[in-house]
């Protein structure tokens, strides 16, 4: 599969993103495709964790470990599941009153169906991710009363 990094500002606090990406558990609530999500083990700043992903007629599990270097960066490395390989990382650094992310993925299925599959639609499908975060940030702030965007003048 091709790789995908995205590099987006958000009005937001690096801490309060940061949550959001290292919630796992609450994925299901509001990340397209994953119907399910499972924290085996947490131990001081890594999290273990399974991911069940559905797309059509797929459904895959895979698990995962999460090392959380708050508020900067996530890791993500690849345990077992139908991957050949996984490489994931969030980087959250303060600008502007807001926050830069840089995101970067890159996977293999090892199923030759489910490459042919996911190919043509990786780009956008990481760009909905991507989006679904921004979006869940964006409804986390209004809830609490906070800005959805920064005040100018």
């Amino acid at each position: 599969m091709p790789t995908h990094s995205e590099t987006r500002f958000l009005p937001y606090p690096p801490d309060k993103l940061f949550d959001i990406v290292a919630d796992v558990a609450a994925y299901p609530e509001f990340l397209p495709w994953c119907v399910g999500a499972r924290v085996l083990k947490r131990e001081g700043n890594v999290v273990t964790a399974d991911l069940m992903v559905g797309f059509k007629m797929f459904r895959e599990t895979f698990t995962s470990e999460v090392t959380l270097d708050r508020p900067s960066r996530i890791d993500v490395r690849y345990i077992r599941g139908p991957m050949r390989h996984l490489q994931n990382h969030w980087l959250f650094s303060p600008k502007d009153g807001g926050t830069q992310i840089d995101f970067f993925i890159d996977f293999e299925f090892r199923s030759s169906l489910l490459r042919r599959v996911m190919q043509p639609l990786f780009h956008e499908a990481v760009r909905r991710m991507v989006a679904a975060f921004a979006a869940r940030a964006k409804s986390m702030a209004t809830e609490a009363g906070g800005k959805s965007a920064p005040q100018t003048s």
